[in-house]
């Protein structure tokens, strides 16, 4: 039997008087085969038809006779003579009487010599190139025409020495066969040497590329096949051929080779279509060779992509990317264990981060089917092993994440601040990893979901820092918190978005000592956080975090709205409010009655953070969500019942009494709303509705107010009856919500959006038609009015113990101030409420006061109201000085609407208006002072002729009597006014342009620095919309905003003057050197001596922005854009 060749380049050194050229070898390869025919370039092997067992003796003989007689061929018949001494096998061919066998041995023969002289020319250093030349090729680079040549020998050899040699089963399919007892060694012989040939990159790369699948099927039916298939084989030969075997495997690129185990293993249509269904003992070997190939490095890659790359040389990538089938039959075949796997454990150890590094595929058409993969096998594992899933594969996915989270405990004290715990990349890459495996894979399990659950606080921390920043996370991070809270249980969404809004501890956050900051690649990257000695910057940064978290969660749920998660959200913030307040009045308050202990002042303190943040949340969610919060019958009953229970526990008493029987009436009003006709109620809405009973029933019996006693009673008899026996007070409080808009018809319950929360409410006598969604939301308690959320975080725990948040309700800055429709209970306590029995007399006179002043008026004609304007505008005019502040902002609201419409009676005392709206400046209230200043823009926009002159009057010298620093507040709001005239008018504001500046000017010089800083900031707006307008008083305005922006001693005034300059240069844009020709230069001198010489930072930064613009106007001049454009002249 012929031994393996050991492949050693001096094999055949001996008795060789000169080295043979490849090129001879050629030679004699295309003489042993006769000139190339037609059918050469066929894949797949056999013999060509020009071969003939009469040609083959003819090539055989002629090649014989040249290496016998030839000059120059001496040294390729010894070679040969050699490489057949030491396989006397491929000599025994050769010499056979049968043409192909004989053919064949020849051809491997020459074949081995051509490896033998490639080898030994490789070994040889290369002569190094010639500077500036390209490299040489190497010595064993071989020709186009004979790398052909060679193609076609290794066909040949393998279609006439491997392929008919093969036992059935294996081969394509079934032929003459081999003489019997040959079959065995000539097909060791044949596939020794092909293993030999391609242990050699020059010749193994064209063999192992088209022949690789039949010189598999020689070696596994040698080397693992039956005995009766290997007859005349010994036992060492069959182990060298299962080494052979292995060894190629290792060798070739493994996709290629899982492609051809997979078509040995018997796939019908990939096989050939004579050839019959695949051996059991070859299945089971080719599965057990495909497991070995997975449980290399790397191995799942290579699975992934022999199954998905498909065998023909890539029939469409974007087909493959759409077979979905395929994709997830892969990822169940990966998520089973090998039998020869050594336990469950072990695999999953091995092939799990093999998995996750899928989701990293950088090709995009190849990263859409490896992803579809990997979430497939993830999602089988998690079901078939949720416990080694989630060890082996979720941690490590959520580990990045986890790592930051206040569930982890960080040695901190080791990191100095600013190290980085998690980098940008990283970061990007764990979220775009969930959004892949559990937004896109789409699994609701618990397993997912708790999964992530314990990471939603810290992706929530990014979103809401996202949101802040250009950032590319916000979207993914956006749609991880949509997809959980639309996948987890409502309860369970529920808990999160509390956890997530600071209620409580459900959802691990972001650990204190970590920061978010802005990444490179428009990322962002975990860092730990500095620590804040400053007790107030502390205080502020941690509330305007607060602040930014709580605008996310709204936003949030703005998207919800359609499932009724936010609805179910704000009844939910709603019953928490009801039980902060009756926690608040039954705990007492330690900083007050003496001998508490810390402990007891800590839960004191604790108890009004947490009152604070309910009121932030509840004021954010009436001013974010929409009229179509509330999608069902169900969640309006939820919201009234939440209203009537605060009520019938706290009912109006103390400072928010107003507050509180204004929100009652409202809720009220909503009841006899849905009754009256809002909504088209079916039996199973009365079977809702019926839940409100026991609640109005409780009212009817101890609400100190008897009209409300009385719609509370009248509202259970309507219900109880449905509809069908109604009180005239029912009728009353719905016409009351319903009939003052002409032409409502009747609304489904999904549609009460608008007219739920207090849809009702918020329309006033005069039409006004639905206000926010949460009409009822954002009153604070007793004169908090509409505040800002921002406003009601920052009062301190100890300001806000006496106030009763049970009567902060929910209602709108609008919602408010409608009042009470008809039928409907005053929204004022009546004199014999508990509200008397607070305070001393003198504070009892002054409530009475303010009570008389608010109903008085509505009685006889205000002394305030011109006696001309009807009844509906006296009436707003009166409630402008209500002492409610909200009442009093809705009625400057509709003031200002009515000028928007250009109401007659309205425009006819614009005179009149426009003292309120100044008077009504002044006001503490930022909902009041805001819709003041709207007024005011709104009339002045109207007639700048008339009411300008009085502002920049006002502007300039404020109010007597008053304090200094109230009247720099106001004249900061004048300046707002201003603005939002000035960017009314637009390009008309050139007629009002020099009292302006003036007026902005003399502002620069006042005493106080806010401002100071605010008439610079107001100059450099006015000189953007100006822009090339400016004219001669760039000269003046330029010394001003020198001499602040090298003199004045506070950094916020030098940064607005250097913001002058930002905002004059960017309005003029690319006439920058035409109008600021004779200031250029000193504006440029200005702006590199605060770049060079300021020690605030934002002042260098307004500077280093000026300088930017300033460098791309000169630029634009200097160098314009070349156009590149050809005219075309007709002539006549």
């Amino acid at each position: 039997m012929a031994a393996l060749p050991d492949g050693r380049p001096d094999m055949a050194a001996d008795a060789r008087p000169d080295p043979v050229e490849p090129a001879r070898v050629v030679e004699a390869l295309e003489l042993l085969l006769g000139p190339p025919s037609d059918g050469d370039s066929a894949a797949e092997p056999g013999p060509e038809p020009a071969l003939c067992p009469e040609t083959l003796r003819r090539n055989a003989a002629a090649l014989e006779e040249r290496l016998s007689r030839a000059a120059g061929w001496a040294a390729l018949r010894q070679l040969r003579a050699a490489v057949l001494s030491r396989a006397p096998a491929l000599a025994a061919g050769a010499a056979s009487a049968e043409p192909g066998w004989a053919t064949a041995c020849g051809l491997l023969a020459l074949l081995l010599c051509l490896k033998e002289r490639l080898a030994a020319l490789a070994a040889v250093p290369a002569t190094p190139a010639a500077p500036g030349a390209p490299p040489p090729p190497g010595a064993d680079t071989l020709s186009v025409g004979q790398e052909r040549a060679v193609r076609r020998a290794l066909r040949a050899a393998v279609g006439l020495g491997l392929l008919p040699h093969l036992p059935p089963g294996l081969g394509p399919g079934p032929g003459l066969g081999p003489p019997p007892g040959t079959r065995g060694p000539r097909l060791f012989a044949a596939v020794t040497a092909l293993a030999e040939l391609g242990r050699l990159p020059a010749l193994g790369a064209p063999l192992l590329a088209r022949h690789l699948r039949l010189l598999l099927s020689g070696l596994c039916g040698l080397g693992h096949g039956p005995a009766a298939l290997c007859q005349g084989v010994s036992e060492a030969e069959r182990a060298r051929c299962r080494e052979a075997l292995r060894d190629i495997l290792d060798r070739v690129y493994q996709p290629l080779a899982v492609q051809e185990l997979l078509i040995l293993q018997g796939q019908p249509k990939q096989r050939s279509p004579s050839a019959g269904a695949a051996p059991a003992w070859l299945r089971r070997l080719c599965g057990h060779l495909l497991s070995e190939r997975l449980l290399r490095p790397g191995g799942v890659q290579a699975v992934v992509r022999g199954v998905l790359e498909g065998t023909d040389g890539g029939a469409g990538a974007e087909a493959a990317a759409l077979d979905w089938k395929k994709c997830d039959a892969v990822g169940k075949i990966l998520a089973a264990c090998p039998q020869q796997c050594l336990s469950l454990e072990d695999y999953y150890r091995q092939v799990c981060p093999q998995i996750l590094d899928l989701l990293h595929i950088q090709d995009k058409v190849a990263a859409r089917q490896f992803q579809r993969v990997a979430t497939t096998t993830l999602l089988t594992m998690a079901r078939e092993q949720p416990q080694l899933a989630e060890r082996h594969l979720l941690q490590p996915l959520l580990a990045p994440l986890r790592r930051c989270s206040e569930a982890t405990e960080l040695a901190l004290e080791d990191l100095t601040a600013g190290a980085v715990l998690v980098p940008e990349a990283e970061l990007g890459s764990c979220v775009e990893d969930i959004l892949k495996v559990y937004v896109v894979g789409n699994d609701s399990s618990s397993l997912l979901l708790g999964s992530l659950q314990s990471v939603l606080g810290v992706v929530f921390s990014l979103y809401s820092f996202a949101k802040q920043n250009v950032s590319y996370l916000r979207s993914p991070c956006q749609d991880i918190l949509l997809w959980f809270l639309e996948k987890a249980e409502r309860e369970q969404s529920l808990a999160v978005l509390e956890g997530l809004a600071r209620l409580s501890s459900n959802v691990p956050t972001l650990h204190p000592q970590c920061q978010l900051c802005v990444g490179s690649e428009g990322g962002a990257a975990i860092v730990v956080g500095e620590t804040i000695s400053d007790e107030d910057e502390a205080l502020y940064q941690k509330i305007s975090l607060e602040q930014c978290h709580v605008e996310s969660l709204v936003e949030l749920l703005s998207h919800c709205q359609k499932s009724g998660l936010a609805g179910d959200f704000f009844i939910h913030c709603l019953k928490e409010l009801t039980q902060v307040a009756a926690e608040d009045e039954a705990a007492p308050n330690p900083a007050v009655e003496p001998g508490g202990s810390l402990l007891e002042l800590e839960q004191y303190q604790a108890r009004q953070e947490r009152k604070l943040l309910v009121l932030q949340l509840v004021a954010a969610l009436c001013e974010g969500v929409s009229d179509t919060v509330f999608t069902d019958i169900v969640q309006v009953q939820e919201f009234l019942a939440a209203v009537l229970h605060r009520a019938c526990a706290h009912p109006a008493q103390g400072p928010g009494a107003a507050a509180e029987a204004q929100t009652l009436a409202m809720a009220m009003g909503l009841v006899a709303a849905v009754l009256g006709g809002a909504a088209q109620l079916k039996s199973s809405d009365f079977v809702v509705l019926k839940r409100l009973v026991p609640l109005l029933e409780e009212l009817s019996r101890t609400y100190p107010e008897p009209l409300t006693q009385e719609l509370a009673s009248d509202l259970c008899i309507a219900i109880c009856t449905h509809g069908a026996c109604s009180p005239g007070t029912v009728g009353a409080a719905a016409d009351g919500v319903l009939g003052r808009r002409a032409g409502v018809g009747a609304q489904s319950p999904a549609g009460m959006g608008a007219q739920s929360p207090a849809g009702m409410a918020a329309q006033s006598p005069a039409g006004m038609g639905a206000q926010s969604p949460a009409g009822l939301g954002a009153q604070s308690p007793a004169g908090m009015g509409a505040q800002s959320p921002a406003g009601m975080a920052a009062q301190s725990p100890a300001g806000m113990g006496a106030q009763s948040p049970a009567g902060m309700g929910a209602q709108s800055p609008a919602g408010m101030a409608a009042p009470s429709p008809p039928g409907v209970p005053s929204t004022a306590p009546s004199p014999s409420s508990s509200r008397h029995g607070h305070g001393s007399p003198s504070a009892h006179r002054d409530r009475s006061k303010e009570q008389s002043t608010c109903r008085e008026p509505r009685a006889s004609a205000a002394p305030c109201a011109d006696s001309l304007a009807p009844a509906g505008l006296q009436e707003l005019l009166v409630s402008a000085y209500d002492p409610q502040p909200p009442s009093r902002a809705a009625a400057l609201r509709r003031l200002a609407s009515m000028v928007t419409r250009r109401d007659p009676e309205a425009l006819r005392i614009q005179e009149k208006l426009l003292q309120v709206f100044l008077e009504n400046l002044q006001h503490e209230d930022a909902f009041v002072y805001l819709s003041a200043i709207q007024g005011i823009a709104l009339l002045s926009s109207e007639y700048p002729e008339q009411i300008l002159p009085v502002l920049l009057a006002q502007y300039g010298c404020p109010a007597q009597g008053t304090e200094d620093t109230m009247a720099a507040v106001t004249r900061m709001k004048l300046g707002e006014v201003l603005m939002r005239v000035t960017r009314a008018l637009g390009d008309m504001v050139f007629q009002h342009r020099e009292p302006l500046i003036r007026a902005f000017l003399r502002g620069a010089r006042d005493p106080d620095s806010a401002l100071r800083a605010s008439s610079l900031s107001n100059l450099g707006e006015l000189c953007q919309h100006l822009g090339f307008q400016l004219g001669s008083i760039v000269q003046e305005l330029t010394c001003c905003v020198t001499a602040i922006a090298r003199t004045d001693p506070e950094a916020e005034v030098r940064r607005a003057a250097v913001h002058v300059v930002v905002l004059l240069l960017r309005g003029l844009s690319e006439k920058v050197t035409e109008v600021l020709q004779d200031v250029l230069r000193d504006l440029y001198r200005l702006l590199k001596h605060v770049a060079t010489a300021e020690r605030d930072a934002a002042t260098v930064l307004h500077a280093q922005l000026a300088l930017e613009e300033l460098d791309t106007a000169v630029r634009r001049v200097l160098f314009p854009p070349q156009t590149l454009e050809k005219k075309i002249v007709v002539l006549p």
